[in-house]
């Protein structure tokens, strides 16, 4: 009779200690939370930059989604009219502070083409971060012309 009791109460005892996990950083649901707008960093310089595709108008929204084996950083940008296409986040390296800043670069359309409804011209643009990479980072912000979105830890 003992030897079930004292089973079913260090039972109790171990599942009782796991409602922790949840709040703590272990939990990778954890690990990045909402983005929040900030302010654009500094873009670089023409020279240093190869890319010529132009930054997204705007970032709409920006998630950092857990999944096995890593994170897919999640951003929508709504462009000034449609037909922008080829949308990119590109990785700038990261900085002492952890920071890993994408910046949104999309290819505009060939001829002028109507601007429409915000709905109708927003792009989304998804990149693949390994655990390796997470685990130097402590936030992750994805930028346009005017604005940026940023999740941190």
């Amino acid at each position: 009779m003992k030897l079930p009791l004292m089973a079913a109460l260090t039972l109790t005892l171990a599942l009782s200690a796991c409602g922790g996990l949840r709040e703590s950083r272990l939990n990778p649901m954890n690990w990045f939370g909402r983005s929040q707008a900030v302010a654009p960093v500094a873009l670089l310089s023409s020279v240093d930059q190869p890319d010529p595709r132009p930054l997204v108008e705007q970032v709409v929204s920006m998630s950092v989604e857990p999944m096995p084996g890593g994170a897919i950083v999640r951003a929508t940008g709504l462009p000034p009219t449609q037909g922008y296409w080829r949308g990119e986040l590109v990785a700038r390296d990261v900085d002492e502070q952890g920071r890993l800043i994408y910046d949104f670069r999309i290819v505009p359309p060939p001829a002028p083409t109507r601007v429409s409804t915000p709905f109708s011209r927003e792009v989304t643009v998804a990149e693949f971060l390994s655990n390796q990479k997470l685990e130097e980072i402590t936030q992750i912000s994805v930028q346009g012309q005017l604005n940026a979105r940023s999740a941190a830890r």
